[in-house]
């Protein structure tokens, strides 16, 4: 964990942290955006007819600091069971349920 951290960490500072506008981006916004993409891809092949924008959002909100870390691990080195586990942990808290039902009625 710390690990991860540390080179998402040295990765925001060899790179600047820059987004298209030039402005700086933390670390957990970095972490944040990484595990986005995992949770995409997992969610695409695990959920299927799920809309997966939506349900990675939702993920991504309910997941503590230490589970987003962890998810953006996998961006370098490939999702392994132990992040799709995780990944569907946290949709099946009621906080992202809700997340989900909410976006889902919100589509309609």
């Amino acid at each position: 964990m710390m690990r991860v951290a540390g080179l998402i960490v040295a990765a925001c500072l060899l790179s600047g942290c820059l987004n298209a506008t030039g402005v700086q981006k933390s670390a957990e916004e970095i972490a944040r955006d990484q595990a986005k993409t995992v949770v995409n891809d997992v969610v695409e092949s695990r959920l299927p007819g799920v809309n997966v924008s939506a349900a990675t959002d939702c993920i991504i909100d309910n997941a503590s600091l230490s589970e987003v870390f962890s998810i953006a691990k996998a961006s370098v080195t490939g999702p392994d069971e132990a992040t799709v586990s995780t990944i569907l942990d946290i949709a099946k808290r009621p906080d992202t349920a809700k997340c989900l039902v909410s976006a889902t009625l919100a589509l309609l």
